[in-house]
């Protein structure tokens, strides 16, 4: 008989109904996944406000503290570690992964195509199953790939997962900050988001992994190897209040590790998508999934005995995780989106109340209103967080706009840089006519005015007819 626990941390923050429906899901996946124990949170704007567990053991159930091997979890961990180093110019994504850790099959393939899995390496190492066997096996970087045809696609083409090139992500971060990246992990990451369980190998209270038997009730206990080598790939053991700290920095990035700009690249699908509905795809480190209409990132994980799943739904403010402790039957990744589908569906999001500029800047408020490309009506509006806001009228180009780092920080330096759309990234200048007002707007060469082809002739890429509009 199944028992389960149901208060979590701050339970009082959902309803009752909600906690309701979200055990009923919880209990469905153990009970119908056979699995020995099953433990699963959900967050909302970075907050765990549910949590519980179901297990095969009458009168106990794991609770957050216990650990769990997350499997591939581990390469979000990894590709935070390498963009750390990107973060302090110590290599370029871009830069060939020979320039840093010579001599391997994979000299020159990019770090980027490494994070991407887009680097066309082999999906897994040559024999023995390295999931299931000790990493002495594999003592040197060279055993990691087959030497004869370690590339199986032409590299930035197409996405093909290899647990290998997350291995030689963990070397290349070894290599650059001379220390294993085990260390290098706890002492910039684990350490500064408060995630004390989170360890390479497991530390009690864990739990044992095993299989259970396709046709018959029974369990085989899985062995808890050391894959050495291979633990970039999926080693880590964690806990679901590790897991907690972990789906709310993912969201929204925490400046000790990485900022939100960056959770925000990683989060952006690297390669385009296989399937023509585009269910699935995969960012730097981190995996993109589309459940129930929603997009959710994050990863799934599995080891011999244990399987895993975190996401995260910016849209909704939600993130849920999973954990359990049998090799296959409960779909814990599933499990994880449809906690967050639950939640959402319960309990909508409720939008962010309209609140006014804190102070009113007439120089960017005279930016503000109609402008046109060519003839094309576009608005341009200043919205509370200082950020420009264009909108095309017609259909056309959009884009949000932020002042440009190093300028003035308010925008009144009159340079911005694109957040999204058509812009993202492009510079929007304000140009000023020789009595300081304003002339036109410059957005990548794009010359937007305030009427239609007006404001001076010579700012317009091609002139503007002298006799104006006319009838014809």
């Amino acid at each position: 008989m199944s028992t389960d626990r149901t208060e979590g941390q701050m339970t009082d923050q959902l309803l009752p109904t909600t906690h309701r429906a979200l055990l009923h899901r919880l209990a469905r996946a153990q009970a119908e996944g056979r699995t020995p124990s099953l433990v699963a949170g959900v967050l909302r704007d970075g907050q765990l406000v549910w949590d519980g567990a179901r297990s095969m053991v009458d009168g106990h159930a794991p609770d957050l503290d216990v650990q769990y091997r997350i499997g591939s979890l581990t390469k979000t961990f990894v590709a935070v570690l390498v963009l750390r180093l990107r973060e302090e110019g110590l290599l370029d994504l871009a830069d060939p992964l020979g320039r840093h850790l010579p001599g391997t099959p994979a000299d020159a393939v990019t770090v980027a195509e490494l994070l991407a899995h887009s680097a066309g390496l082999a999906a897994e190492t040559p024999g023995p199953w390295w999931e299931r066997t000790e990493g002495g096996l594999r003592p040197e970087l060279a055993d990691l790939l087959e030497t004869e045809a370690p590339v199986k696609h032409p590299a930035g083409r197409r996405f093909h997962y290899s647990n290998p090139g997350y291995a030689l992500l963990g070397a290349l971060v070894e290599r650059l900050r001379g220390e294993p990246w085990g260390e290098v992990l706890r002492r910039e990451v684990l350490t500064p988001l408060g995630m004390h369980r989170t360890t390479l190998l497991p530390e009690a209270p864990h739990a044992g992994g095993f299989a259970v038997h396709p046709w018959a009730d029974v369990m085989l206990p899985e062995p808890l190897t050391d894959t050495s080598r291979m633990g970039p790939a999926g080693q880590l053991w964690s806990t679901g209040a590790d897991l907690a700290r972990w789906a709310a920095f993912l969201a929204a990035g925490d400046e000790k590790v990485l900022g939100a700009d960056t959770l925000a690249e990683m989060r952006r699908p690297a390669v385009g998508p296989e399937d023509a509905e585009w269910t699935s795809a995969y960012g730097l480190g981190l995996q993109l999934r589309r459940h129930e209409g929603r997009l959710l990132c994050g990863h799934s994980g599995s080891m011999p005995g244990f399987t895993a799943g975190l996401w995260v739904s910016e849209a909704d403010g939600l993130a849920a995780f999973a954990l359990s402790n049998a090799t296959s039957g409960a779909n814990t990744p599933l499990l994880a989106a449809q906690l967050i589908a639950l939640t959402a569906e319960h309990e909508p999001r409720l939008p962010a109340p309209w609140r006014p500029l804190g102070e009113v800047d007439e120089e960017l408020l005279a930016l503000t209103g109609p402008w046109y490309w060519g003839a094309a009506p576009n608005a341009l509006r200043l919205r509370a967080d200082r950020v420009l806001e264009l909108t095309s009228l017609g259909g056309g180009r959009g884009s949000r706009f932020r002042p440009a780092p190093g300028g003035s920080g308010t925008g009144l330096d009159g340079t911005w840089i694109g957040l999204d759309g058509y812009y993202a990234g492009e510079t929007l200048r304000v140009v000023r006519a020789a009595d300081g007002g304003v002339s036109h707007l410059d957005i990548g060469s794009f010359v937007y005015t305030r009427e239609p082809y007006g404001g001076p002739a010579e700012a317009v890429p091609g002139g503007v007819e002298p006799e104006g509009w006319r009838a014809y």
